[in-house]
């Protein structure tokens, strides 16, 4: 799912003009920055290891939902 959705983006940003890709570049560096403080790393590795764990185990349920809107709201 992961690797499709960075195939799907690496398509897009290919045919972005030099403008707008350098645009891109600034925010997602901008976003970096932002999350790099925002958010502890101890939850992201959390939130990494269950997706992991969810990987190799299909049939478990993904449990942190809460939990990615409380990252999503750290984003915003």
């Amino acid at each position: 799912m992961m690797n499709a959705t960075a195939e799907i983006l690496k398509h897009k940003i290919e045919s972005f003009t030099p403008e707008l890709l350098e645009t891109l570049a600034r925010m997602v560096e901008k976003l970096e920055m932002q999350n790099r403080f925002s958010v502890p790393q101890f939850q992201m590795d959390e939130v990494l290891y269950r997706i992991q764990f969810h990987n190799e185990n299909p049939k478990t349920k993904l449990d942190f939902y809460e939990n990615i809107s409380e990252l999503e709201k750290n984003f915003a």
